[in-house]
């Protein structure tokens, strides 16, 4: 009998052995998922690299803080990284508290781009389509301009 309960000992520190390495596992999976490897669709490449050799992502950068100079210091930023800014000018109002990226043609990906060489977070990135704009994507700076960036050290 001592021997069955010695067995029946054994073979439950066993199994107790093989739940925690079967949770554990479970559990770094899942970490590594969410945190340390995100899903795809809202992981892009880091790299300066954004534009490809041959790709055009138009845009144009609309100020939206009333901050003298911002557009262009924004322009100089993303020509330097391949970005084909075609126009920059003032939004419809200086009361934009935080930047964000307006998706004109339904191109997320050109978007999440444009987003992340900025610095501006994805739920920041909205899509108004417009077929009488002649450019992927619009950027409209906020008053949080000072933490995108270009501005960074």
């Amino acid at each position: 009998m001592k021997r069955v309960f010695r067995a029946l000992k054994s073979w439950s520190n066993l199994a107790l052995v093989v739940a925690t390495l079967i949770v554990g596992g479970m559990i770094w999976v899942f970490v590594d998922q969410v945190f340390l490897d995100p899903p795809m669709q809202s992981r892009i490449e880091v790299s300066d690299d954004l534009v490809r050799a041959g790709e055009a992502i138009q845009m144009e950068i609309l100020n939206g803080c009333g901050v003298d100079g911002v557009a262009m210091d924004i322009l100089n930023y993303m020509r330097a990284r391949g970005f084909d800014v075609v126009e920059i000018g003032n939004y419809t109002s200086f009361e934009i508290e935080r930047s964000q990226v307006v998706d004109r043609v339904g191109d997320s990906i050109s978007a999440a781009k444009v987003a992340y060489a900025l610095g501006i977070a994805d739920s920041c990135i909205v899509t108004d389509i417009d077929s009488t704009l002649v450019l992927r994507n619009s950027v409209i700076i906020g008053r949080d301009y000072g933490q995108l960036k270009p501005y960074q050290p």
